[in-house]
Parts: C-alpha cells; sequence; structure tokens
C-alpha cells in the first residue's frame, strides 16, 4: 500500500532512496530511535508496581540479579541490581508470586523493555506460606528434619548458650527462670532477630557455639537456646531462612527452638532437637528444678540410710531371737559337769579295784618277793651294767654338765637375793609381819620397822611430819643406843 510520500509507481522503494517532496526529515539511526523510545517510556512510566510470578531467576557473577515477571497472557524482563539484591529478605526463585516495584525502561541491545526492580516483596502470606511450604518440603526431603537425628537434651547442662536478641524482653525472660530454677552460666550471643541480615547472624551464631573449643578461654556451651519473641510470620521470616535451618541442623550442640509463641511454627523448631512453646518455656526445659533436685537427693539419702540400716535391724532382730532360744549357761555344764562326776566316781572304785586286784595277785605269789629271786635280778642287772662298759668319760662329763649349770643357778640366785646388796650399804625394811615395805605410804602405816644391815638388825618407829628424831629398843639388845628415825 503506497505511503502518504510515495506514488503507486514507487511504492516498494527505488534502488537508491531518494527524498520524496515535501520531506524534510532525515531517517533516524537505531541508536537514536532507541533512545527516543528509552526516554518516553521512562518519562511516562517513572515508577510502577507489579505482580507477577518469577521465572528464570538467575544471579550473575557480578551480584545482580536477572529474572522476569510474567502472568497467564504476558510477561516482561526484570533486574535487580546487586545493592538492591543484597538486602532482600527472602531467596528468590522460580513459581513465586512477587509485588515489585521500581521504573520501566528499554535495553537497546534487544530493543525490549525491562523494568529495573528497586524493591520486591512476596505478594500476600499466601504466597509466602506457598514458599515456607517449598522450602520445608525440600529440606524434609535432605532428612535435616527427621526424628531420628534429634538428640537427647543434657540433664543438668552446666553452660547455656542464647542465641537472640540482647535488648528484648526474651533474655530477661530466660535468665530469670533460669535463675528461678536452678541458677546456671550462660553466654549470650547477641544477633538481631528481625528484618535484613537477621538470618545470617543467627546461623552464625549457631555455628560460632558449636565450633568453641572445649578447653578454650570462652566455655563451650552444653545446650543452645535460639530464641524470639511472637510476630507475624513476615516478623518470623528470618527463622524460616535455610541458612538458619542448615545451621541447626548440623549444631554439634543439642539445639532448643523458642521462635514466637505456642500457635507460632518456624522451619527452625523443625531442625531443632526439641521445640519450645515460648522463650520461658526452653528455659524451663534446659534446667531441672534446683529445690527438687535437692528434695530427691535428700529422700535418696534417708532411702540408702534406710537401707543399710535395715540389714543390721534385721540382724539385730534375729540375733536376739537366737539369743533367747539359747539354754543358760548353767544349763550347758549340767550335763558335762553329771558326767564328770560319774566319771570321777568311776576312776575312784576302777583304782580301788585295781589296787586291791594287784594286791591279791602279790600275796597271791609270794615266791616272787623270796630273797633268791631278788638277788637273782640284781645280779642280772650288774651283769647288764658291767655289759654296758660305762667309761668315766662319760661320767665325768655329765658330773661336769651338772656342775656347770649348778654355777650358773647360784650366779642367778646371787644375783637376785635381796640381801646381796647389803653388803655394799643398803638397807632392807621389813614390817613387823616379816614383808618387805616398798614404798613410803606403806612404811608410815606400820606401828613398828625393822631396819635390816648386812652385820644386823634395828628396830625403829615412823614418825609421819615429826621433828625430833625418836628411838626404839632393839630387840636384840636392850642396852644397844636406837638409831634415829628414818621418817622423823
Amino acid at each position: 500500500m503506497p505511503g502518504p510520500f510515495t506514488d503507486d509507481n514507487d511504492a516498494a522503494g527505488g534502488l537508491v532512496a531518494k527524498g520524496a517532496p515535501g520531506d524534510n526529515a532525515a531517517p533516524l539511526s537505531i541508536s537514536e530511535i532507541s533512545a527516543l523510545l528509552k526516554r518516553t517510556v521512562e518519562d511516562r512510566f517513572g515508577f510502577v508496581r507489579l505482580r507477577g510470578e518469577l521465572s528464570g531467576v538467575k544471579r550473575a557473577a557480578s551480584g545482580h540479579l536477572y529474572c522476569s515477571l510474567k502472568d497467564d497472557k504476558a510477561r516482561i524482563d526484570g533486574v535487580m541490581w546487586r545493592g538492591q539484591a543484597d538486602r532482600l529478605p527472602f531467596a528468590p526463585e522460580d513459581g513465586l508470586e512477587v509485588i515489585a516495584s521500581g521504573k520501566l525502561t528499554t535495553y537497546a541491545g534487544r530493543s525490549s523493555y525491562q523494568i529495573v526492580i528497586e524493591r520486591m516483596e512476596i505478594a500476600g502470606e499466601g504466597a509466602l506460606l506457598a514458599l515456607l511450604e517449598k522450602t520445608r518440603a525440600q529440606l524434609a526431603a535432605e532428612g535435616l528434619f527427621a526424628e531420628e537425628r534429634k538428640r537427647p537434651l543434657p540433664y543438668l547442662p552446666q553452660v547455656i548458650g542464647v542465641v537472640t536478641s540482647p535488648t528484648g524482653a526474651v533474655i530477661r525472660d530466660i535468665l530469670h527462670r533460669l535463675a528461678d530454677r536452678f541458677p546456671s552460666h550462660v553466654l549470650v550471643w547477641p544477633v538481631l532477630v528481625q528484618g535484613q541480615g537477621s538470618a545470617e547472624q543467627v546461623a552464625a551464631a549457631v555455628r560460632g557455639f558449636s565450633a568453641l573449643a572445649p578447653d578454650g578461654a570462652v566455655p563451650r556451651p552444653d545446650l543452645v537456646i535460639v530464641a524470639r519473641g511472637g510476630g507475624s510470620i513476615e516478623d518470623l521470616w528470618g527463622f524460616n531462612e535455610e541458612v538458619v535451618v542448615r545451621a541447626i541442623a548440623e549444631s554439634t550442640i543439642p539445639v532448643i527452638s523458642a521462635v514466637g509463641h505456642e500457635t507460632d511454627t518456624t522451619l527452625a523448631d523443625f531442625a531443632a532437637d526439641r521445640r519450645a512453646p515460648t522463650p520461658t518455656a526452653a528455659a524451663e526445659m534446659a534446667v531441672p528444678v534446683r529445690a527438687d533436685l535437692l528434695a530427691l537427693l535428700g529422700e535418696l539419702a534417708a532411702r540408702k540410710r534406710r537401707a543399710i540400716l535395715r540389714p543390721v535391724s534385721l540382724g539385730r532382730e534375729r540375733l536376739e531371737a537366737r539369743v533367747r532360744r539359747l539354754p543358760r549357761g548353767e544349763a550347758l555344764l549340767q550335763a558335762p559337769a553329771q558326767k564328770l562326776d560319774e566319771l570321777s566316781e568311776r576312776l575312784r572304785r576302777g583304782l580301788a579295784d585295781r589296787a586291791t586286784r594287784a594286791k591279791d595277785r602279790l600275796q597271791a605269789d609270794p615266791a616272787r618277793l623270796s630273797i633268791a629271786l631278788l638277788q637273782l635280778r640284781v645280779q642280772r642287772a650288774q651283769d647288764r651294767l658291767d655289759a654296758a662298759r660305762i667309761g668315766p668319760v662319760l661320767v665325768t662329763q655329765r658330773i661336769a654338765g651338772g656342775r656347770d649349770r649348778l654355777d650358773a643357778l647360784d650366779r642367778l640366785r646371787r644375783q637376785i637375793d635381796p640381801r646381796a646388796p647389803l653388803a655394799r650399804g643398803y638397807v632392807l625394811v621389813v614390817a613387823p609381819d616379816g614383808t618387805m615395805v616398798k614404798n613410803r605410804a606403806t612404811a608410815a602405816a606400820q606401828p613398828a620397822l625393822a631396819l635390816e644391815f648386812s652385820d644386823g638388825r634395828l628396830d625403829v618407829l615412823p614418825v609421819e611430819g615429826g621433828t625430833s628424831p625418836r628411838r626404839a629398843r632393839s630387840r636384840r639388845d636392850e642396852g644397844t643406843p636406837r638409831q634415829d628415825d628414818l621418817f622423823g
């Protein structure tokens, strides 16, 4: 169809481009028309919000995010620069319905238009729940939520690590509950629990606790609590991120997830070893009640004492019962005593009977006591003695041995003789009944004493506390001068 500037003969154009009569518009280059289109589109659509399903999502090595937004009838390309893409609170993926805000522009390289996305959000809770379910199914297929992976919590942890915000009410509730139940050593790893970067900080904290050395400067926790208060699904979304779930599943320390209130559920709850409905409940799961433990220990100690004393009590009862059944000592000795009396009587009668029978035999055979018979026996004994040839050496040896023993006994007698020391000036003190006095108290109680010297005996009278000497006459010589009293 001919244009307004051509006739019928030149509708398809000539071989060489020529200007038509009245045509004052120069032809535009591709770059020029692309620039005009770009300016027109950007001026007309400076800011738009588009709702559509993500498709062809990919992240370039530069960090820029490229994707397409589509519905059931149309499609538009989109790009999100690295600065905005790094701040996304979720991971874009194909099939996710989002609302993208930005400006339309053209891309001259492909003569196409696209949206430069400045902000991207999930289109409503329905789409968010769909993404959550998809992520849950993917991680569950990998076995991260399997029950056999769950580890038992330590009964009495010495150190408890808490991953939460240091300024919220959650950490105060946990510390207060731990102090009430069982005071413990608590390490708090401060993190963001909401918003951009919260998932990465929570994951780094969980991995950081697992990386602590058991004997390092910072004590390694025996239990980790990941906690946050309640909120909407958007507020809790950081605990649904795959990086948090994997960090909890890979933790070498048992983890309690206490995210949100009782009705809130996140993927972190599925990956943790135990889920607590509230942060306070997590503290109750972490430690027992100290007062209950003390009461239990007291009861066990009492049971142990009863168990120890019970055999002793039973043994005492059995012993007393057996003692009551034992016969008295006199009864035990009655039968042996009676038997002893009977045997003594039998022995006496037997000896008397034997003596009588021997006397009768002796009297019945007087020939055995005849002089001739006795002389014969003496002669035979003499013959045997002569035959033995007893030499004088044997006799003298026995005599010498006997003399040595006798001399030894005599030396011993002289050593233990109490009167032997009298020749050296010692004196024996003798009581009137002839016993020796060995101490002063016994001497003071005697009415009279005798001092025995080597050459005689002297009688004296003991005087207790006296100051002047008193004398007593010697029983052998009345005229002998009296000796001064030894105790005066």
